[in-house]
């Protein structure tokens, strides 16, 4: 009799502790991140960051520096670029890949019978071009993006702050999405106290809210200075 209890007891033992390994054995059953697309390249540079974040963000073996908790991050563009230096920007709401070059800046005093509010107008010429097959738009002032001026003390002025909400050029005036293939010119700008405008930074968010910066010149500089004047100045 002793001897079959001791052999149920053991018995029962057994029982026990494989169900609890079975419980302790549980989370390693849960889901592993999902990996990247087979039907995607994500080596491929011509893939727009939004492309990347759903297809590839999720295979973060071998990736960063730890857990991999910010795979899926957009990346920070810490460059300063210059004057006619283009960036790749992710569109409005993350959907396609825009470059974006500003080409020239402007100093005025006036636009068109409009002064500043402050002391002067600056006005930044920009190339936007799509470089992927999909549609790219400007990412919105209303969401995370849209373009600043950061002035020498760090203080950030909206585009169309001011009275530059009247400056309106013929040739440099787009909005919308542009399509794959083709590319659009437009014109950022800003009311400035002079002291504002000397040695400022443009600073354009993109549609996943990473900021592109551009150090300006503190004189009017770049191919369309003269074509800017021109459309800026008073008519008769």
């Amino acid at each position: 009799m002793r001897t079959r209890t001791a052999a149920g007891a053991a018995l029962l033992l057994v029982a026990a502790l494989a169900g609890c390994g079975a419980e302790e054995g549980a989370p390693s059953d849960k889901k592993r991140p999902a990996k990247a697309s087979p039907s995607v390249d994500c080596s491929d540079a011509s893939l727009s960051q939004a492309e990347w974040v759903e297809n590839c963000a999720g295979d973060s073996e071998g990736a960063g520096s730890g857990d991999g908790a910010d795979n899926a991050a957009p990346p920070v563009d810490e460059a300063v670029h210059v004057l006619g230096d283009p960036a790749l920007t992710v569109g409005d709401e993350g959907a396609g890949v825009l470059e974006m070059t500003p080409t020239s800046v402007v100093f005025v005093k006036e636009s068109d019978g409009n002064s500043p509010a402050k002391d002067v107008f600056v006005v930044v010429t920009v190339k936007k071009r799509p470089t992927t097959a999909a549609p790219a738009e400007e990412s919105s002032p209303m969401g995370p993006g849209g373009w600043q001026w950061k002035a020498p003390d760090g203080q950030a002025l909206d585009e169309g702050d001011g009275e530059s909400y009247n400056v309106v050029l013929g040739d440099f005036n787009t909005s919308g999405a542009i399509q794959p293939g083709s590319f659009v010119w437009d014109a950022e700008a800003f009311d400035l106290t002079a002291a504002q405008a000397k040695g400022g930074m443009l600073v354009y968010v993109d549609g996943e809210g990473t900021a592109h910066q551009w150090k300006m010149p503190e004189e009017d500089s770049g191919p369309h200075v003269a074509e800017v004047k021109k459309d800026l100045s008073t008519v008769g």
